[in-house]
């Protein structure tokens, strides 16, 4: 069964695409076979893993059913470990699924011939409410919101939650974790409290805020690989398996 995670928040620089990237990569490390889907024109996912963000008759290609997701996924520097590159165009995408037959479903449905081939999906979202968010949302088995501790990103959960439940996504398993937490302040140890006691599927892993992570774009790799033994690489081990739990994951793919 394959299991699509989307990286998600309506807010930018919270985290997602660190997570994407990290979880992507200890998946990968396990054994199950993963694919990142860079969904984000901006295309941070595509630079870290050193693949040119260009997808061959862009956005639209793979909208109009001209091109395939098999056609355009790249391989990565990781074992077990494929790309879908983002693309510019990708900025446009909410225009190109307008009109469109169900446009919500348009996403699932290019992911469904790739059921057999992939243990894991994630999607590398960009931060908006769309076309494009409420495509994820219907692919999706579950949404990975990075918050920030601030109490403003509280509310932008709220939002999330809410309109998730309005617009008919309540079975959407919605999974909320801090990231950038500074454990030094205390408004970040209120938030993280906050969180953990007003969301009941909150994730227990907190992600720091720490240089080893700001290094990713320097280095155009993922933490879990360049700084293995890191407090950053041993969260995001300990967020991927509390991940897998809520999915009723056990163990690792095929080693």
């Amino acid at each position: 069964m394959m299991n699509v995670l989307a990286c998600y928040n309506i807010k930018g620089g919270v985290g997602k695409t660190a997570a994407a990237v990290n979880l992507s990569c200890l998946a990968a490390r396990e054994g199950f076979r993963t694919l990142v889907w860079d969904l984000d024109p901006q295309g941070a996912a595509s630079y870290y893993f050193r693949i040119k963000p260009k997808v061959r008759k862009g956005g639209k290609g793979l909208v109009d059913g001209k091109r395939t997701l098999d056609e355009v996924i790249k391989g990565t520097d990781y074992d077990n470990l494929d790309l879908v590159p983002a693309d510019f165009s990708y900025r446009n995408l909410d225009l190109m699924l307008e009109g469109k037959k169900k446009p919500v479903g348009r996403l699932r449905k290019l992911l469904k011939p790739l059921g057999d081939e992939y243990d894991y999906v994630f999607f590398d979202c960009p931060p908006s409410i769309s076309l494009v968010s409420e495509n994820v949302f219907v692919a999706a088995n579950a949404l990975l919101v990075p918050t920030i501790p601030t109490t403003l990103s509280l509310r932008t959960l709220d939002q999330i939650i809410a309109f998730c439940r309005e617009q008919g996504y309540g079975n959407l398993q919605v999974l909320p974790f801090v990231s950038m937490v500074d454990r030094r302040k205390n408004l970040h140890r209120e938030i993280v409290d906050e969180l953990s006691q007003s969301f009941a599927t909150a994730l227990h892993s907190q992600i720091p805020y720490a240089s080893d992570i700001e290094q990713m774009g320097v280095r155009r790799a993922a933490v879990v690989s360049y700084a293995a033994q890191s407090q950053s690489a041993r969260a995001f081990e300990a967020l991927w398996a509390e991940v897998k739990r809520h999915l009723g994951v056990e163990g690792s793919g095929d080693l």
